[in-house]
């Protein structure tokens, strides 16, 4: 038995897992029709160790799980949302107790090296704390009625039944930026995971449970569905789901999109990044440099954050490259459970074909690899997942620097004009999530930052692209799906708006004047 093999049915032991993973509806268990299911391997990305044999949903387990939901609804919305609060208080407390294990658990399922699935657990902790605040703070608007002894206000209600669909690479952080704002909206959640990593999702859920079952929070506030595409499907042509949250590829969003629009119900994307960090003359090249190597390696480039183009002025280019290059020659590959280790595996052998597709088209097209690129050998490597990131001399315009390839492949673009010729080139990619410019120069940052400048939801000056902090609306423009989650107004998503006006009079005046006597 290997090491990841064992590391994780000693986890799964400890949090109380069954051997065989369900899909669940707030520990229900969907009972023997279940063996009709599909069942699929889970297998680590470290050493192609196979995990778990893992169920899918069937078609009369999701009705089960949907009506369910439905009918917890009716209650959830009624619970005071400083209540709802409070529970979500102690699921944070449930995931703070429980971190290490559990990051332990998304290393192993992901690849992702150990600090990093500490910073994620850390991100859902911590927008448990921020949920909590926020249930006694779900403010409405008052606003003046030209009518006399009129009043007119807004408020905000539960929405209803929210989907997450979340990808492999973030496989606790995401859903919790969504459950836990949704719960203390009064809705209730439905989670479908990646099929890649179902272990963690079902980890998390063992977690709650008993701050759940303390609470006597009934069955179908918050529930897992283990599927496939199809399962995804379900759930966006459902017009019992209110909100479809859906975290991915461009590809998968634009599915849903068209399917939730059929129905006319509402989605919240989070798609694909190309982002970029613009370096000016002006810029601190230490501090870019190293913002640029973590962006590009951090989850193994496998983040819809990952820093993917360098656009460095011609006065530094070729003394930022040198230092980026010195630098990654620094990188430990290898065990991502290892404190030493800054990069793990990617996530499957499909990931490694894209890596290397996306390096022979770079050579096709004219683009220049000055370091790495090769898949790693060797008896630490032997899952076949291990690689050396890639720095590749290119142009914008070429097909694939357009492109979002989900692997450590980072694009070194030269500029030699103004702060706004940089811009321009951030700017000419269809996906618009994150951005970064390095500069000393006030001038210049404030140009990026201005309605002339990035086009990004985010826009980052002096820091890298990823490692967002859960305070702010998390999210991008353009192929990016226009979504926000996490901090700042992002609740409202999750909740209907209705506007109230109350007459107190003995009269009834009309507005805009109009005059209807009868």
């Amino acid at each position: 038995m290997s090491d990841t093999i064992s590391t994780v049915k000693e986890l799964l032991d400890f949090i109380g897992l069954p051997d065989q993973p369900f899909s669940w509806s707030t520990g229900m268990e969907m009972g023997n029709e279940g063996r009709r299911r599909k069942i699929v391997s889970t297998f680590s990305p470290i050493d192609g160790s196979r995990l778990a044999d893992v169920q899918f949903v069937s078609p009369e387990s999701y009705e089960i799980v949907l009506k369910s939901a439905c009918n917890a609804f009716d209650y959830w919305r009624t619970v005071p949302a400083p209540k709802r609060g409070d529970i979500v208080r102690q699921i944070g407390n449930e995931f703070r107790a429980n971190k290490e294990l559990l990051a332990t658990l998304v290393t192993c399922e992901t690849g992702k090296i150990y600090q990093e699935a500490m910073g994620e657990v850390q991100e859902m902790i911590d927008i448990c704390d921020y949920a909590v605040g926020l249930s006694r703070q779900l403010h409405g608007f008052t606003m003046h009625s030209e009518r006399p002894e009129h009043q007119m206000y807004e408020q905000y209600h539960p929405l209803g039944v929210v989907g997450i669909i979340t990808a492999f690479n973030f496989p606790v952080a995401v859903w919790g930026w969504n459950a836990m704002i949704a719960a203390v909206c009064g809705d209730v959640t439905i989670w479908k995971p990646s099929n890649k990593v179902p272990l963690t999702a079902l980890a998390c859920f063992a977690i709650i449970a008993k701050v759940l079952k303390e609470n006597e929070v009934p069955g179908g506030v918050f529930n897992l569905l283990i599927g496939d595409e199809e399962t995804g499907k379900l759930l966006s042509y459902d017009s019992r789901i209110h909100l479809i949250s859906a975290t991915g590829s461009v590809r998968m969003g634009k599915s849903v999109a068209m399917a939730v629009a059929s129905r006319l119900g509402k989605v919240l994307l989070e798609l694909g990044g190309n982002n970029a960090i613009i370096v000016t003359p002006n810029a601190n090249l230490g501090m870019a440099v190293r913002a640029a190597l973590f962006g590009a390696v951090g989850t193994a480039g496998q983040r819809c954050t990952t820093t993917r183009r360098l656009i460095v002025h011609g006065l530094v280019y070729e003394a930022f490259k040198e230092q980026l290059v010195d630098a990654c020659q620094s990188l430990k590959i290898g065990h991502p459970l290892r404190p030493e280790t800054h990069l793990g595996p990617l996530i499957d052998h499909d990931a490694v074909r894209n890596f290397e597709k996306a390096l022979s088209q770079i050579k096709r097209e004219g683009g220049e690899i000055i370091y790495g690129g090769e898949i790693l050998k060797g008896e630490e490597f032997k899952s076949g997942t291990y690689v050396k990131p890639a720095i590749v001399e290119a142009e914008n315009h070429f097909d694939i620097v357009q492109a979002e390839t989900f692997a450590p492949i980072l694009y070194l673009i030269q500029y030699d004009g103004e702060v706004e010729d940089a811009i321009r080139l951030q700017n000419g990619v269809r996906q618009g999530l994150s951005s970064a410019i390095f500069t000393r120069d006030l001038r210049e940052s404030e140009i990026f930052l201005s309605a002339a400048g990035s086009d990004c939801g985010i826009a980052n000056v002096n820091i890298g692209t990823s490692g967002a902090e859960i305070g702010g609306a998390f999210g991008g423009e353009k192929d990016t799906g226009g979504g926000r989650e996490a901090g700042s107004d992002a609740w409202k998503a999750y909740m209907r708006r209705q506007t109230n006006t109350i007459n107190y009079s003995g009269d009834l005046p009309l507005a805009q004047g109009i005059i209807f006597d009868v």
